[in-house]
């Protein structure tokens, strides 16, 4: 029962969101061909009804290849990134090869016939094919290790946990995926311990909770994971005036690439540790061994638990390794207003001024959702950082 009503979720989210991209996501006149394409994907993504790991995976890859395509190009920057677009996605997400084939004949209708376009085109396949060449001992094929906690004969939930081959894979970034693992949690003794739990349990259950409604609507605005999300907020960046097609697509293949090793790293941390979701801590707050934290036998939190471990954060992570690229991107210039929008809450565009907010909110939502504590998102924070300055220092500078 658990694993359908997820999966009905599951997909009443990506039917939800592909109608929100067609609908509040179209590209405006300023869009260049990256920021164009980089829609499309998030569609046929959504449609192919991947996860976040594995989206966020292909992204990463499809943008590495269009970058390279539209550095290394002698003809058209539009036939060599559809060109790359259409390779990549066909290789990793066959299933939509209509859709595929659809997006790449429509970008490439506009494209005077010439040597331009053969040439663009020959770029484009050439970049796919060698990025998905030097990436391809990164696999997640293998099998599902996970081994469940519990006492023999004791049952526990049995719904699959997610993206447990990601701690072995390949990094972008990091030297290894262990590279950024962060001190195990605080010890269920300490202040710091009793601090957070306390304030989950009072901001982020689902009923009697001391949230205000704008929380509510944060928490249930970032319950959705997929790219789309954030490259929201990246393409505010990237349609600003004065900005290139060569800028935009170092831009977007560092933030891809940024947020899969971010996923990386995520989940060799939670993996490594396994630490408790505050439903399970909440509900058996007198195991703890900590006077300070009071059980409460029927807590719920706001937003459904993701089927992984709570320490680190995917989310915070994310976000901060994206806000990372883009103030690396931005250097001193002003910081244009940033926005994106959720099919978890609908006719909802959340706004910031400064990239900071952006991440402080991503962070906030996770606590006033019930899902992740404060030294958790603090923690993730830091790991997201230093992944997206990794990014910007390897992928933002102009290749020569």
């Amino acid at each position: 029962m658990i694993k359908k009503e997820l999966r009905m979720k599951a997909t009443l989210l990506h039917a939800v969101a592909a109608a929100a991209f067609l609908v509040v996501s179209a590209p405006d006149a300023h869009a260049d061909v990256i920021t164009d394409w980089n829609l499309k994907t998030g569609q046929i993504l959504g449609e192919a009804k991947l996860g976040t790991p594995p989206a966020v995976r292909v992204i990463a890859l499809v943008q590495t290849a269009a970058s390279e395509a539209v550095q290394r190009r002698t003809g058209s920057a539009e036939a060599a990134v559809a060109a790359a677009h259409r390779a990549t996605l066909l290789a990793l997400v066959p299933s939509q090869k209509d859709a595929i084939e659809q997006a790449y004949q429509a970008a490439l209708a506009p494209v005077a016939e010439g040597p331009a376009k053969a040439a663009g085109i020959a770029a484009g396949e050439k970049a796919a094919a060698a990025v998905l060449a030097a990436r391809a001992d990164d696999s997640v094929a293998g099998p599902d290790t996970y081994r469940p906690h519990a006492a023999a004969g004791a049952y526990v939930p049995t719904a699959a946990v997610a993206a447990t081959p990601w701690p072995r894979r390949k990094p972008w970034l990091m030297a290894s995926a262990a590279q950024l693992r962060p001190a195990a949690p605080p010890a269920l003794s300490s202040d710091t311990w009793t601090r957070d739990y306390n304030e989950i349990k009072a901001l982020g259950g689902r009923a009697g909770s001391q949230r205000n409604a704008e929380q509510t609507e944060v928490a249930k605005f970032w319950d959705y994971s997929l790219p789309p999300i954030y490259f929201g907020v990246v393409r505010s960046v990237a349609q600003a005036a004065g900005r290139d097609v060569e800028r935009n697509a170092r831009l977007y293949a560092a933030v891809a690439q940024a947020m899969d090793d971010a996923l990386i790293s995520v989940f060799e941390a939670k993996y490594t540790y396994n630490f408790w979701r505050p439903v399970t801590a909440i509900r058996n707050g007198d195991q703890d061994g900590n006077d300070q934290t009071a059980r409460d036998a029927a807590w719920t939190p706001l937003v459904d638990n993701p089927m992984h471990p709570e320490y680190p954060s995917g989310h915070s992570i994310l976000a901060s390794a994206v806000g990372a690229v883009i103030k690396a991107d931005l250097g001193k210039g002003p910081v244009p207003v940033m926005s994106t929008t959720s099919p978890t809450a609908p006719g909802v565009t959340r706004r910031w001024t400064q990239v900071d907010d952006f991440v402080r909110e991503v962070s906030d939502a996770r606590v006033w959702g019930g899902l992740h504590f404060r030294f958790t998102t603090d923690v993730s924070n830091v790991m997201g950082r230093q992944i997206g300055e990794m990014a910007a220092s390897k992928v933002l500078a102009p290749q020569h």
